[in-house]
């Protein structure tokens, strides 16, 4: 298996970010916890980034903690609505501006992030299960950004038109690569195909869980690394990292 070498970290790297030992590195592979994306033969482990980051960033365990166990999130993380949500991705996009590492490709983040958080929006309108709008957090000096919502989920969504759909794992299949609207694409993309399209141009890494299933794209490619998630849960989960 070859991967960009920008998305891959050593087992002592990995180990900095997340302020553990070595040990507990290898205890948390045997449990499940955090899995080395590759082993060489001589017993080197490297990690996916963004997985070691989604572990280390206290904004997603916020985001987590709300969409599995509805914990409180400030009011700074929570946008009750569209408008409020398009009000600070300006925002983010104003700060964004004024760093000039990020003048090259700063409007594909915005956009990427702007996908996900109004497609939230658009396909749970009037069909919420129980706390509407999406958690929201941006953390510009550690290159990241998290997205949460508690609505229906990819696949609930997708069964209204594609009822034969069986698992989270297929229904992120077809959300990041078939086009199965009828409606007119938006000027930037369609959905989350155009999100993976802005994330096999580079610099993106991106990691996104609906119900049981969990999804990675890695900057500079267009696989989708589909897995088995952890936890189950209703709605919609994303971490996005920018290098």
């Amino acid at each position: 298996m070859t991967m960009k070498n920008d998305n891959l970290i050593t087992i002592g790297e990995a180990a900095k970010i997340l302020n553990v030992t070595l040990m507990t590195l290898r205890r948390w592979d045997e449990s499940g916890k955090l899995a080395p994306v590759r082993k060489t033969p001589g017993g080197h482990r490297y990690y996916r980034k963004i997985d070691v980051e989604v572990l280390s960033s206290e904004m997603f365990q916020q985001a987590y903690d709300w969409v599995i166990k509805g914990t409180e999130i400030p009011n700074n993380y929570y946008c009750q609505n569209s408008s409020v949500f398009n009000t600070r991705l300006i925002r983010m996009e104003t700060e964004m501006l004024n760093d000039p590492k990020l003048k090259d490709y700063f409007s594909l983040i915005v956009s990427v992030a702007g996908e996900i958080g109004n497609n939230s929006y658009d396909h749970n309108i009037a069909h919420w299960p129980d706390i509407p709008g999406i958690f929201f957090g941006y953390e510009l000096k550690k290159n990241q950004i998290a997205l949460a919502d508690r609505g229906l989920g990819i696949l609930e969504t997708l069964k209204r038109v594609k009822p034969e759909l069986k698992d989270f794992k297929e229904a992120l299949q077809v959300a990041f690569t078939e086009i199965i609207s009828g409606r007119t694409p938006e000027a930037r993309g369609n959905g989350l195909k155009y999100v993976r399209r802005v994330i096999s141009k580079g610099q993106i890494n991106l990691f996104f869980q609906t119900g049981d299933a969990k999804l990675n794209l890695d900057a500079g490619s267009s696989e989708l690394r589909i897995s088995n998630a952890k936890d189950n849960f209703h709605g919609c989960l994303a971490f996005i990292s920018y290098l």
